[in-house]
Formats: C-alpha cells, sequence, structure tokens
C-alpha cells in the first residue's frame, strides 16, 4: 500500500497501463511499469460484456485480488460507481482493501454507468456524490488508511455538462480528502484537459492528478 504513494512522492510522472487479467498485469510488470490499473472496461471485454455496469462489485473485487496477487507491484482498480449508494461504495472500499490493491477510482456517474467515452452519460447530484466520496473516506480511515482514493467525474461529458462543471465538481471532491482526482475527457483534445489539470493545480498544489 504505501509503494503506490512513494511512487508518487518520487516519479515526475507515474506512467500505468489498463489490464484485464494476471497475464496482462506480469507483462506490464515484466516490461518495467511500476504500477498496472484494473480496467473496468478491459475487464468487461475479458468476460464477454460492454462497459456498462454488468459486472458486479464482487467479480471486479475478486479479478482486483487476482491481479494483485499476480504481480509485485502497485494495482489501482476501476470500482465503477461504487456499486450503489454511499453504503454500497462502504462495503466496496472494504472489500478492494481486502482484494490487496493499493487504491480504487469510484465516479459520479449516475446507475446505470457506461463507458465515459459513451455518450448519453448523466452524473448524480453533486450532495449524492458527496455523500459516497465521503463514505468511502471514512471507510478508508478506519480500516486503512494509506488506501489510494481516486474521484473521477463524468461532468465533462455528460448530458448538460461542461468543463467548468468538472472543475467545481474536481475541486469539491479534493476539499473532502480524496487522494486524487480524474476528470473524463471523451476527445483527444489537450485544451480542456491543462484548463482542468491548472485549475485544481490552482486549489489544491498538492493533489497528484490522475
Amino acid at each position: 500500500m504505501h509503494q503506490f504513494r512513494t511512487l508518487l512522492d518520487k516519479e515526475p510522472y507515474l506512467f500505468t497501463s489498463g489490464v484485464g487479467t494476471p497475464l496482462d498485469a506480469q507483462i506490464a510488470e515484466r516490461v518495467g511499469l511500476k504500477c498496472v490499473y484494473l480496467s473496468g472496461y478491459t475487464l468487461a471485454m475479458t468476460q464477454g460484456y460492454p462497459d456498462m455496469g454488468f459486472l458486479t462489485m464482487t467479480e471486479v473485487a475478486k479479478a482486483a485480488g487476482m491481479i494483485a496477487n499476480a504481480v509485485h507491484i502497485p494495482v489501482i482498480a476501476d470500482a465503477d460507481d461504487g456499486y450503489g449508494n454511499a453504503l454500497s461504495t462502504m462495503r466496496t472500499v472494504r472489500e478492494f482493501i481486502q482484494a490487496g490493491v493499493a487504491g480504487l477510482h469510484l465516479e459520479d456517474q449516475k446507475y446505470p454507468k457506461r463507458c465515459g467515452h459513451l455518450a448519453g452519460k448523466q452524473v448524480i447530484p453533486l450532495d449524492e456524490a458527496v455523500g459516497k466520496f465521503q463514505a468511502a473516506i471514512d471507510t478508508r480511515d478506519r480500516i486503512l488508511p494509506e488506501f489510494f482514493l481516486i474521484a473521477r467525474t463524468d461532468a465533462l461529458g455528460a448530458v448538460g455538462g461542461s468543463l467548468q462543471h468538472a472543475i467545481e465538481r474536481g475541486c469539491v471532491y479534493a476539499d473532502l480528502g480524496m487522494d486524487s482526482v480524474w476528470c473524463e475527457f471523451t476527445s483527444p483534445d489537450r485544451g480542456p484537459v491543462v484548463e482542468f489539470a491548472q485549475a485544481i493545480r490552482r486549489a489544491h498544489p498538492q493533489l497528484p492528478l490522475s
């Protein structure tokens, strides 16, 4: 668990790769990556499903544990929307800690969630998202304080969303105490990426961006 935070402190940029199986993770480790990311999209594809929330929390946590046991580098896991409400999110954090991963990311999408690059996404109300992320933080702090929590917002590409909305949500999530924030971008245009990163960095200069 401490290994991932140490890497963030030492590395100017921590490059990772999305994996879906233990073999993927072992290959990534063999070629020199210092951490891997269990991609929900990739995991869903390996099971023959689209990335639209078909896999359950227990299925993803089991896959995360298998990957964590297969490598010696930290694993960050995609935990979708926490698989329900704030109570479900509490159990999700507990299960992923027990799986042995170094951290996870949670998103603010409305159920049923979908791949971040698909049209038609919706985000839950901000107060509901705050409740879920706070539940994640409280659970983490009680069980394993070094566990790394990333807040992902899909507000930019959501129906009626905007970059400003994404920035506002990112700042709120960082204020709560999430370890890092991530805005899902739906195009390769670097303009919004840079603007989001700069806005978050101004408000939280020590926050690592995902």
